[in-house]
């Protein structure tokens, strides 16, 4: 799967004041996200997946590949602790346009390394497109380890992982031992270089909604060695990073978006807009970018 190679955008899913999906904010968004990004992630955390109706996720889906006009290849979130319910996603599901799911390890009911296992196993049987593993212990609760990753990549229809544990020793295990054409792609923005250096394949980034010319360039010198250049850019955006979260996510990189006046900052119940003293933080930050 070259194609998902480099630079994939967590698309934020933009909101009016009255709460709806904000398509013409999205639209703008999928125009400034193509200057740089290789592919769409659609309906992934950061798109505020778990507050969306199922309804609401088709028609997001639809407008994505409606309006892609560079007619990047699509990755689309279905996951969840519930594996016959993420079965049955699946199977309501128009893959038409899409190349390849994004699906989160199992959440809150905290399976071990077997369950962990026989659900991407489920999934993956079943699955008409092929599938990558996302793994975020920060979220999840329980780390999918090295070992139950390099057992799933065995998968004919298991092409890679977002790793989003921050263990880089947990990472260069996978980078190791991972079949050839199993893709290693990073979770966590501030490590797209250095999982470059060992292997990795990109990254799947929140801060690419804002900057993807800078993830860009990070791709671009890191395929030709120049590790130098390629960290540049990422040292470029590393004070920025951390506000993102302090929140939560999409909090940060949304007022950011806001403020370059590519969607409102509206966000989703139980999140809630950014605190003046986080506003105040990134609108300094942002002039020094």
């Amino acid at each position: 799967m070259k194609k998902l190679t480099g630079t994939g955008v967590a698309l934020v899913t933009p909101f009016t004041t009255m709460g709806t999906v904000d398509y013409k904010g999205l639209r703008k968004l999928l125009s400034h996200t193509a200057k740089g990004v290789d592919y769409y992630v659609v309906m992934g955390t950061t798109g505020e997946s778990v507050t969306a109706s199922k309804e609401e996720k088709k028609e997001i889906l639809h407008f994505v590949k409606a309006n892609n006009k560079k007619s990047l290849p699509i990755v689309y979130g279905i996951g969840g602790s519930n594996t016959e319910d993420v079965l049955a996603t699946i199977k309501q599901t128009d893959f038409t346009g899409v190349d390849a799911i994004l699906s989160v390890s199992p959440y809150y009911n905290k399976p071990s390394q077997e369950g962990i296992y026989q659900h991407f196993k489920a999934i993956a049987s079943k699955c008409p497109v092929p599938v990558i593993l996302y793994n975020v212990p920060g979220r999840t609760a329980s780390n999918m380890s090295a070992a139950t990753t390099l057992r799933l990549a065995q998968h004919k229809n298991i092409i890679g992982i977002k790793e989003a544990s921050g263990n880089m020793e947990q990472c260069m295990k996978i980078a190791a031992e991972k079949p050839e054409d199993f893709l290693l792609i990073s979770g966590d923005d501030m490590l797209t270089v250095p999982l470059y250096s060992i292997g990795a394949a990109g990254v799947i980034s929140v801060l690419a909604n804002a900057f993807p010319v800078h993830f860009k360039k990070m791709k671009e010198n890191a395929f030709v060695g120049k590790f130098d250049k390629a960290s540049k850019e990422l040292f470029a955006l590393l004070d920025i990073n951390g506000p993102m979260y302090e929140e939560g996510n999409p909090v940060g990189i949304k007022y950011v978006l806001s403020e370059l006046g590519i969607c409102e900052e509206h966000v989703r119940l139980p999140l809630v807009k950014g605190s003046d003293g986080l506003k105040k933080k990134i609108q300094v930050l942002l002039k020094s970018l």
